[in-house]
């Protein structure tokens, strides 16, 4: 077995041990979605790039033998020379509604934003389960305003449901509203933090899907 061949067998088990999959990886070094999947299983190319194995290594925490690299050390490419790992989180074409509801008919990926990888890991979310998606309305106000970008954890699903602010359909629309648990089990209410917006109050948790819990905000200044 050659040394390409086992840098591909231990990033493909790095991969699955630690949950991620291959076209995070990929946007993670700037490349194509498809880029490390084409490496592990048809060898293409051949050996990972310095700077794209530099990266790895360090997001994985292993040593760039490992990968690939030359036992002796090599001098860090400048693109990423102290660069920290990050990763690159989709940001999807929709918003959810924080007003008077609106239908999420397009999910997919209009870009993507970069975060530091262990500040997301002390976050406490899986890079690979988390997206960006934007407030739409006024009805969370103060503790979210039109134009947000909100981080929802899709791990946080209905099995681990608690108070907090979560992105949910109800009748097939789209919003982010603030969960209040009920003193039945598994009943909750669905409520707006602005008191001029409707709340539903004990509700049936059969009507509610829920996409997953707001973790983190981000707003422009005006």
């Amino acid at each position: 077995m050659d040394e390409s061949q086992n840098a591909r067998i231990a990033l493909d088990r790095l991969i699955a041990e630690r949950g991620e999959n291959y076209a995070d990886l990929s946007r993670l070094i700037g490349r194509n979605p498809a880029y490390i999947q084409q490496f592990i299983k048809r060898g293409t190319p051949r050996k990972l790039d310095e700077a794209d194995r530099h990266v790895l290594a360090r997001y994985f925490g292993v040593a760039e033998q490992m990968l690939g690299g030359n036992a002796a050390p090599v001098p860090v490419p400048a693109r990423t020379r102290g660069m920290p790992a990050v990763v690159a989180v989709p940001r999807l074409a929709l918003g959810a509604s924080a007003g008077v509801g609106t239908l999420d008919e397009d999910e997919r990926t209009a870009g993507v934003m970069a975060f530091d990888a262990h500040w997301l890991r002390h976050l406490g979310v899986r890079p690979q389960r988390v997206s960006i998606i934007r407030v739409d309305g006024e009805s969370m106000a103060p503790t979210l305003s039109d134009g947000d970008d909100i981080m929802v954890d899709h791990d946080d699903d209905a099995t681990r449901l608690r108070d907090g602010v979560y992105v949910l359909r109800l009748d097939g629309v789209l919003m982010v509203k603030r969960i209040a648990m009920g003193p039945l089990r598994g009943r909750f209410s669905v409520v707006s933090d602005n008191l001029h917006y409707p709340d539903w109050t004990d509700i049936d948790p059969a009507l509610v899907d829920i996409v997953g819990r707001v973790v983190w905000t981000g707003r422009r200044l005006v």
